[in-house]
């Protein structure tokens, strides 16, 4: 039984709930300095939870993104901090939304959609190249963001607000099938390198380094094509 509206509704549900509570945190302000980051996770939950809901054909990719750094945090803090109730329950909630988009049925009402495969020329392994970048450089968003908007010494760092600013523009690239985007997440991820040198601490290196190295990872899909171009010849071989 696939179950996909169902499904959809249910990682929809989980992508709300935690846009709402991120923005309830920002208001509240219980830890301050951490306002315009709670802001900033609100809003990439409340775009996951928008693009499901509205179709768009990179939503599940994106959304997966999100969803998959919440498990990857919620790893982290159990290991850390052990089965505190709060932290089984992020990361259960997102591994929960992680396995609600997963599958091959989970494709049809969105990539598996035919119109902008065909607006866009893309063949099955292009899309399945474009859907792995594009999960990959979601994943990085989020700790980009906690990385750059919370409280610490270097906050008028350039490099740090470079790579913001190019991961969001290189992930908007990408699903607009744009070389640019690729150039942008190249340029991120050496702004995120420059800013891992002037990390204040330890754990703000670690997520300095976790950053990079996941945008670093969603250039790799794309490196073959990339090479092929750069030797004047198609990804299949012939002759451009």
């Amino acid at each position: 039984m696939k179950l996909i509206g169902e499904r959809r509704a249910i990682a929809a549900a989980v992508f709300a709930l935690y846009a709402f509570f991120y923005l309830v945190l920002g208001l509240a302000d219980l830890q301050p300095g951490f306002g315009n980051a709670y802001y900033a996770m609100g809003g990439v939950y409340g775009a996951a939870f928008f693009a499901l809901v509205a179709g768009y054909f990179w939503a599940r990719w994106f959304a997966m993104g999100v969803a998959l750094s919440g498990v990857i945090s919620g790893g982290v803090a159990l290991w850390q901090l052990g089965a505190e109730p709060i932290v089984v329950f992020i990361a259960g909630t997102h591994l929960a939304a992680t396995l609600m988009l997963s599958g091959s049925s989970m494709r049809e009402p969105f990539e598996g959609q035919a119109s902008w495969r065909k607006r866009l020329h893309m063949d099955d392994n292009a899309v399945l190249r474009l859907g792995r970048s594009v999960t990959r450089a979601s994943i990085s968003l989020p700790f980009i963001l906690l990385y750059a908007l919370a409280p610490k010494p270097d906050d008028n760092s350039v490099s740090i607000w470079l790579a913001v600013a190019a991961s969001a523009l290189g992930l908007y690239g990408l699903v607009r099938m744009r070389s640019w985007g690729l150039l942008a997440l190249l340029g991120a991820t050496g702004a995120m390198a420059v800013s891992t040198f002037a990390a204040p601490s330890c754990d703000a290196m670690g997520m300095s380094l976790l950053g990079m190295g996941l945008l670093a990872s969603a250039l790799l899909p794309m490196a073959a094509p990339i090479a092929a171009a750069l030797i004047g010849r198609r990804h299949d071989g012939s002759k451009v």
